[in-house]
């Protein structure tokens, strides 16, 4: 146990749940046949005969619904298996090399409006008369999963509320974090980067999706994540995926009250473009043993998971500041 500033977070040994009676190479041979209908004696009796072939409806129909789904699935999200790409920069799979993996991650080499991005004071023009962001987060049953090289808490059901960016709505999906952080404000990078990431109700809204990031500086342990760390860290490769109860995003500390605004991509594949992009001014505080656990949670092996700053390209950035 260790106590961080006034807050107590877990940091338990890494351990293996041990979900199932068999491991997948002790499962009895005959579990799948009996299943079905077969016993080992009509097994036996059946030795010596030609046997027919078949293959029930159901699961033929379900092979064809799975790759249609497939076909037709949305390219505006961010994969969910993430071990198809890596972060190091001498690798093959490596960032300049995103876009040449598959032809739906194009974007990541050939887009225009890629982030992140570094936020430099002669770029950016000051809105003194923005608006808070409308906020209608709501606690609610959430997942975290480790998806390859971040770990994501996930809301299913556009059950956790939503934000609202220029009269239009939209639900929150998951938060995930990066380390160090991809955003870069006048050149300087912070311990970690917090993405919140929304997605429009309206399917024919251009902008269909909207990051809130969040930047954390080396400090005091952080309330969010202190409720999270055991979950965290408790995960194992054999683990992706775990229900966490109901966790409340406003505890995240997104004031939306001075923030940087552009219009951008998403940091990992397949780097859509046209994302917004709402980036808080004020920082928040991480604790390097928070830092580090989120990151050895993930066992990618690897010392980050920070997409590079990517060309402005000449693009507005905008910083909301009512008190400017």
């Amino acid at each position: 146990m260790k106590l961080l500033g006034k807050f107590t977070c877990y940091f338990p040994k890494k351990t293996i749940n041990i979900l199932h009676n068999h491991s997948p190479q002790t499962i009895p041979p005959n579990i799948f046949s009996e299943s079905m209908g077969f016993s080992a004696s009509k097994r036996s009796s059946m030795k010596g005969q030609k046997q027919p072939i078949f293959i029930p409806l159901f699961l033929i129909f379900s092979v064809l619904f799975l790759c249609f789904s497939a076909s037709v699935a949305s390219n505006d999200e961010e994969v969910e298996n993430e071990r198809e790409f890596d972060y190091n920069e001498n690798s093959e799979k490596g960032p300049h090399h995103w876009g040449d993996l598959k032809k739906e991650w194009a974007a990541c080499k050939n887009g225009a409006m890629q982030s992140p991005v570094d936020l430099t004071n002669e770029r950016v023009k000051i809105i003194a008369k923005s608006v808070k962001l409308e906020k209608n987060y709501k606690p609610a049953e959430s997942i975290i999963k480790n998806r390859g090289h971040d770990i994501s808490l996930q809301w299913p059901d556009h059950k956790a509320g939503s934000i609202t960016i220029d009269g239009i709505e939209y639900a929150l999906l998951q938060v995930h974090w990066h380390s160090p952080s991809e955003h870069t404000i006048n050149g300087k990078r912070y311990a970690l980067e917090a993405h919140m990431v929304h997605k429009a109700a309206d399917p024919n809204v251009k902008s269909g999706l909207a990051v809130s990031a969040l930047l954390y500086e080396h400090g005091s342990p952080n309330d969010f994540l202190c409720q999270l760390i055991s979950n965290i860290t408790d995960m194992a490769d054999e683990v992706q995926e775990r229900s966490v109860g109901v966790t409340d995003p406003n505890l995240i500390e997104t004031d939306g009250v001075e923030y940087y605004r552009y219009i951008g991509s998403l940091t990992v594949p397949p780097c859509t473009e046209s994302v917004i992009w709402i980036i808080n001014k004020k920082i928040a505080t991480v604790s390097k043993e928070q830092v580090h656990a989120i990151r050895e949670a993930v066992h990618d092996y690897a010392e980050q998971n920070a997409r590079p700053v990517q060309p402005h390209n000449e693009r507005g950035m905008e910083l909301h500041s009512p008190h400017s």
